[in-house]
């Protein structure tokens, strides 16, 4: 996409900053309902008065049961126990399936359906906090992680395409940097309201005040170009100029580089390329299992955050405040290391933390305990899942990159659909569920390794690029060229 103005000094910083702020912080609202299962589904230890091995019914069991801890949540209030404890990996599993569905639904979409994707997820999950029972609460955990895929998508499109090109990386960073600390919010607002009706209100009431700010931010200019409504993208522009007090007249864009685009998506830029191209398909299989493992494992220990042994809110909250490390790191290693090596080994060392859990018993201190050796493997998890962002977009060529991002996002939801029921696997043996992030990191990290670098190599644009003789001249040409394009 081309376009001949930037938003740095035509639009002025405020409207920026107030835009970004506004989608930035909104990841605190989306980082709470993620989570939300964590601490509305905690399931306490309870005691079964039962007389000579006689098996009860669910209905006998219902009034033999005692919990040894006076905790309000699903699973107290609708007996979520025995035969029916996987109804609570259940409920986090369908809102990780509602996030598949939307960004599938609500990708292609104008980015104007954030306002109404955000309000009927504030109403979904206002209908779960007071739901009857046991499936309107299931069915609205889906429906909110539906309307969630659309506004995520969105969030993440919009903090791109208000600032500049050099400012992506920045912008990205913060996105992911705000999720994590509504983790870390989110336990705290736990620890102060327990009842889990009340808590599941007061993290969904947070999407009102987000509801109201989004309304007042414009289109982004960018999307309205790229789509061919120049008009409309001139009166954003104009718009955001004025409440800056950067009036401009007789603002115009000029329609070029639609006709290349055209022509280049003719040539073939859909999924079926990822699968008939023998370049494309290498990559793709194993970027597929790398983002599903950084998923599984980031999702599963942050799940599993209210069963590691201490106080649950406080872990809680280190499973997110032990990401925000993760970011200056990746950026450090990314750009003297490498993308490859430097994904694969926070991959491996993520699987060996979770490796060496299993050595530790859990009465062991605080410095090397189960949950300190958890939190390495999400920090190192985390950093691993950042540069896979920036990895696969390196990887593939400019008019398949959409495509390919959405297969391997797709991936990623399948992990995060699994990933609830991984905690609930100590029921077989307590190791169980870091035996299953320790190879999937271990096994991700390997993979990762067949994959080719991309650390100062510029990225191809066309299919025909990939696995050409000439690619590097090619490549090397356009990358100076691009020096003197206003928005390489």
């Amino acid at each position: 996409m081309i376009i001949l103005i930037t938003l740095k000094g035509l639009v002025g910083i405020d409207s920026v900053q107030v835009g970004l702020i506004v989608v930035c912080v909104s990841q605190v609202y989306m980082a709470c309902q993620s989570m939300l299962i964590v601490l509305v589904g905690y399931t306490p230890e309870y005691r079964i008065q039962q007389q000579d091995g006689t098996s009860l019914s669910q209905q006998e069991l219902l009034q033999h049961v005692t919990f040894t801890e006076d905790i309000d949540s699903i699973a107290t209030e609708w007996f979520l126990i025995k035969q029916q404890a996987y109804k609570v990996s259940l409920a986090g599993s369908l809102f990780f399936a509602g996030l598949l569905v939307g960004n599938v639904v609500f990708g292609p979409l104008s980015d104007n359906r954030q306002e109404t994707c955000l309000f009927f997820e504030v109403v979904f999950g206002y209908v779960s906090a007071l739901a009857p029972s046991y499936e309107v609460f299931a069915v609205s955990r889906l429906l909110v992680g539906l309307m969630n895929g659309g506004i995520g998508l969105v969030c993440f499109v919009l903090t791109q395409e208000y600032v500049g090109k050099s400012y992506w990386a920045m912008t990205g960073t913060l996105t992911s940097m705000t999720f994590a600390i509504g983790i870390a919010l989110f336990g705290a607002l736990g620890y102060f309201i327990q009842p889990w009706r009340s808590l599941a209100m007061a993290a969904n009431s947070s999407g009102v005040l987000f509801f109201l700010l989004s309304v007042t931010l414009p289109e982004s200019p960018r999307w309205l170009y790229s789509q061919g409504q120049t008009e409309r993208a001139e009166e954003v522009l104009n718009y955001m100029a004025v409440r800056n007090g950067n009036a401009t007249s007789n603002l115009m864009l000029q329609q070029v580089g639609f006709a290349k685009a055209r022509n280049q998506s003719k040539r073939g830029t859909g999924v079926l390329q990822l699968v008939i191209h023998p370049v494309l398909r290498l990559r793709t299989m194993v970027l597929m299992y790398v983002w599903y493992a950084c998923s599984l494992v980031y999702y599963g220990l942050t799940l599993g955050a209210s069963e590691s042994s201490g106080n649950r809110y406080v872990n809680v909250a280190m499973y997110g405040l032990v990401e925000l490390p993760a970011y200056p790191l990746c950026i450090y290693f990314i750009n003297k290391a490498g993308r490859r090596k430097s994904m694969a080994s926070f991959l491996g060392l993520a699987g060996t933390a979770c490796l060496c859990t299993m050595f530790v018993p859990e009465s062991t201190g605080n410095l090397l305990s189960v949950t300190s050796l958890a939190l390495v493997g999400k920090l190192m998890v985390s950093a691993a899942f950042n540069i896979a962002y920036v990895y696969t977009s390196e990887l593939y060529p400019t008019v398949i990159r959409n495509a390919g991002l959405g297969v391997c996002s797709m991936s990623c939801r399948v992990g995060g659909i699994l990933a609830p029921f991984v905690p609930s696997m100590r029921a077989l043996h307590t190791s169980m569920p870091f035996t299953v992030f320790c190879l999937s990191g271990l096994s991700a990290g390997c993979l990762g390794l067949l994959l080719p670098e991309t650390l100062n190599a510029p990225a191809a644009e066309t299919l025909e690029e990939l696995g050409s003789p000439t690619r590097s001249r090619v490549l090397e040409i356009r990358q100076q060229n691009k020096c003197f394009n206003l928005f390489a």
